[in-house]
């Protein structure tokens, strides 16, 4: 399965490609979209939809997955990165894909073992799960630990419905 991961935010967009294949996750792209402050939001988030837009077809993932907004620090800032997260949602859905959203505590859980561990954990067990040279963009680090909490949920989701499931196919 090819996972986009995706980090919302109206200045920096992160992203992050890899594949699951088995228990191995491989990483295949990641960066950030960058938008210059100076555009008005409208044009910023033009943007991000179609570099979105751009990765979806260049990949062709089987998901997305985006991180929540859990806060922000003024009411400006949270309204600009809902509009950037309902951009990424957009691209998403357009694309006819399925699309995901995990919580920060959800994406730190899965990729660190603990909820609320730093941005440098976060980084450091990106790099170590999917064997970076070296660590990646913080944008594009985080939007790659997305994609990884999606593999990991996405997995267990399967093993989950595979065990409850009987041998004619009918759930038990």
């Amino acid at each position: 399965m090819r996972i986009l991961g995706i980090d919302p935010g109206s200045k920096a967009t992160g992203y992050g490609f890899i594949e699951q294949q088995g228990n191995r996750l491989i990483h295949l792209d990641n960066g950030a979209i960058f938008t210059q402050s100076k555009d008005t939001l409208p044009v910023r988030l033009q943007i991000i939809y179609q570099k979105l837009c751009d990765l979806i077809d260049k990949y062709n993932p089987e998901a997305v997955a985006v991180e929540q907004v859990f806060m922000a620090r003024n009411p400006a800032s949270a309204l600009k990165l809902g509009h950037a997260r309902g951009i990424a949602l957009l691209a998403g859905i357009n694309a006819g894909l399925p699309v995901a959203e995990y919580s920060a505590l959800q994406v730190k859980g899965a990729v660190v073992g603990y909820g609320r561990a730093g941005k440098n954990q976060v980084q450091h067990m990106t790099k170590t799960l999917l064997n970076l040279p070296e660590i990646a963009q913080e944008d594009a680090s985080d939007a790659l630990a997305v994609a990884i909490c999606h593999a990991h949920s996405h997995h267990l989701d399967r093993k989950i419905m595979q065990t409850t499931k009987s041998p004619r196919g009918k759930q038990s």
